[in-house]
């Protein structure tokens, strides 16, 4: 089933996209898609600005760091406590081939003209997955190539005349979802296709952690893997664009950590 999924991920009406679903169970027909061609309403975005927020790289690097043992990075573990979980600071630079002083810089969170080759050597001395990866290149490229305007974090509800626009719709099921997938509103028929992901206890209701977290998601959505990897695109494209939002970085790093494979 096909259902109008208008996204909103700075405040403006963005384009809208289908995704294709399966009816909840005893509500087959209930819901009935509509005939018209996809309506597309774009709104001017806004731009990305630079966000100074040192402390969260600070906090990410640091974490990665103290849960590396030096056995588990090829280090010798000499005897006697150490004062430090996992690695030292001088241990990370030696791995990655950097100074002390400028591991330490970088663990400050002062990633102003760093290059990807430096990126990439601390990355491989973290021994940092794919995800953890992208959250330590985003900020990167971030203070690298923004201006000095903070951007406003997602939004978590939505103006009133845009909740019109959904009630207005009354032939297809419409929803309006945030840059990192938290459900914003819907329309009567989007509340019923949608019953799976907007019953889900935790809140705001998200179609990320649905997805990746719920064992409904592969049996609501029709093409699961298309919709996994549709997902993970509007996730990166997020996190480029906001890097430093905290409930998106709660989102991929639940996802990350905690996805259950659809069963075959």
């Amino acid at each position: 089933m096909a259902a109008l999924m208008i996204f909103d991920s700075s405040g403006d009406l963005g384009a809208a996209t289908y995704e294709e679903t399966r009816p909840s169970p005893g509500q087959e027909g209930a819901v009935v898609p509509g005939t018209a061609s996809p309506c597309f309403v774009v709104c001017p975005g806004r731009s990305v600005g630079h966000v100074d927020n040192r402390s969260e790289v600070r906090e990410f690097l640091s974490s990665r760091r103290a849960r590396l043992k030096p056995e588990q990075a090829g280090l010798p573990a000499y005897g006697g406590s150490r004062r430090v979980p996992g690695l030292r600071r001088e241990e990370v630079a030696l791995l990655a081939g950097l100074s002390s002083d400028y591991y330490v810089q970088l663990e400050r969170g002062n990633l102003r003209g760093v290059s990807e080759s430096v990126l990439n050597s601390v990355a491989n001395a973290l021994q940092l997955d794919d995800a953890e990866r992208t959250h330590l290149f985003d900020p990167a490229r971030v203070a690298n190539t923004s201006g000095d305007k903070p951007r406003r974090p997602s939004p978590h509800k939505v103006r009133a005349g845009l909740q019109r626009v959904l009630d207005a719709l009354t032939d297809a099921p419409a929803w309006i979802r945030n840059g990192r997938a938290d459900v914003l509103a819907t329309n009567r028929l989007g509340r019923a296709l949608y019953a799976p992901v907007l019953d889900d206890p935790i809140r705001p209701a998200n179609t990320a952690r649905f997805t990746f977290l719920n064992p409904a998601g592969p049996e609501f959505y029709r093409d699961w893997d298309a919709t996994a990897k549709d997902m993970v695109a509007v996730l990166r494209a997020e996190a480029g664009r906001n890097p430093y939002d905290r409930g998106l970085t709660d989102v991929v790093g639940d996802a990350h950590r905690r996805r259950p494979q659809p069963a075959c």
